[in-house]
């Protein structure tokens, strides 16, 4: 990913805290730059208004989450490994980064998603990922959407009920819910436990 300077960083943390505390309503620009440790005025050197902030940063995470399903992603292990490997490491992404959770879901319903969060980088790594495994079989004949949709929504899931207290995840328990998942998705009605 590009390197971006230190003070826009801190203004897209500070703003990922502060929407998570105060919604995007209760989150001023001044408010963001005073928590980021910037001058009001640097603000709107990166960013021309709060809009052109909150989709800039909404683009910077999912540049961080193509980041997180590629990595360690190897085309010559089986498809199914792979499978978990996407499904892990979004889990710990969202693990590692909880306000991410509350920004998405914000963002997504929000004015500010104008474009539609469907059709960005993100979601076309995910669709060419599960694309491959319908026409090799491996995933059952549906539409690459629905078949991202189905896994990604629950490892949403997943990692709200974890990062909200809900309940802890063991590995074991990740492993189960992910080789449950796989078999409702794929064409082999196995139930194998072995993952």
């Amino acid at each position: 990913m590009e390197q971006i300077a230190e003070k826009k960083k801190a203004i897209f943390e500070s703003t990922l805290e502060l929407v998570k505390d105060n919604g995007f309503h209760g989150t001023p620009m001044s408010m963001v730059a005073k928590n980021a440790g910037v001058a009001a005025g640097t603000i709107y050197h990166y960013f021309e208004s709060k809009e052109n902030l909150l989709c800039e940063l909404f683009s910077y995470i999912r540049k961080q989450m193509i980041e997180a399903v590629q990595q360690g992603d190897d085309e010559s292990i089986p498809y199914k490994d792979r499978f978990f490997g996407v499904c892990m490491n979004l889990y710990w992404f969202y693990i590692n980064n909880p306000n991410v959770l509350k920004f998405f879901e914000q963002f997504v319903n929000s004015p500010y998603n104008e474009k539609g969060s469907m059709s960005d980088d993100f979601n076309s790594l995910l669709f060419n990922f599960y694309q491959k495994g319908i026409k090799s079989g491996q995933i059952r004949n549906v539409t690459p959407e629905i078949a991202s949709v189905l896994a990604h929504g629950n490892v949403i899931t997943m990692a709200k009920i974890h990062t909200f207290g809900k309940i802890a995840f063991e590995d074991t328990d990740l492993k189960q819910i992910l080789q449950i998942l796989w078999n409702g998705m794929t064409n082999n009605q196995s139930t194998d436990q072995d993952t």
